[in-house]
């Protein structure tokens, strides 16, 4: 996952401008996709332009690369499915420590076309972590602009399952410095480009009471 080269950009006026450069930059995409007129081509052209430096600058990040990661994009645009796991063991909850930031997350990912949800977030969790696991139910579909995640690119909805774990033996992937179990009421510094504290703390709540699966 792409992330900010600081965390100044966590701010609401940050956080609104970036949902504003993910819908010029869908805008751009879908009218790409659909269009024959080279006047409207010229102007879908340029609203890319302006998504990838508005994006830029939030992210403090170089405006070519972003250009590029948006060109990539074809079709029309929806938004992205992160798919997280909560394996419980002894009361302890599952984490992985993420090689780009060396802060720690929920195991899952991005759900690769052809996969079904469930499956998504299985085999993530085998990738990253060598547990193999069955999902119990799903816990939540999240808006990732609405709960304090901080700017990307992209719109996404995270969704977070309750998984059982099966089998298989810790061990770590490439993208990963270490696996480990934690208390919940003792959790180790997040990633919150990928899960922030209201998700997990409103899927154990779900957990504990049977509660019904939250949504937004």
């Amino acid at each position: 996952m792409m992330t900010a080269k600081n965390s100044e950009n966590d701010n609401p006026a940050s956080l609104s401008a970036i949902a504003l450069a993910q819908k010029l930059q869908a805008l751009a995409q879908t009218g790409l996709t659909y269009t024959k007129d080279r006047y409207d081509i010229e102007r879908y052209l340029e609203l890319r332009n302006i998504a990838a430096q508005l994006t830029a600058d939030v992210l403090a990040l170089d405006k070519p690369p972003v250009l590029d990661m948006f060109k990539q994009q074809e079709g029309y645009a929806t938004p992205k499915v992160d798919t997280r796991a909560i394996i419980l063991r002894q009361g302890k909850i599952l984490l992985v420590q993420e090689a780009d930031d060396r802060l720690w997350s929920l195991p899952g990912g991005w759900a690769d076309v052809g996969d079904s949800p469930s499956g998504a977030v299985c085999r993530e969790v085998e990738e990253e972590t060598g547990l193999t696991a069955s999902v119990e139910r799903l816990l939540g579909v999240w808006d990732r602009n609405q709960h304090g995640h901080p700017p990307y690119p992209w719109h996404v909805y995270k969704l977070i399952f309750h998984c059982r774990e099966l089998g298989g033996e810790i061990r770590l992937s490439e993208d990963s410095l270490d696996v480990d179990f934690f208390d919940p009421l003792d959790l180790p510094p997040l990633s919150l480009t990928r899960i922030v504290p209201v998700e997990i703390a409103t899927s154990l709540e779900i957990i504990k009471n049977n509660k019904s699966t939250w949504f937004d």
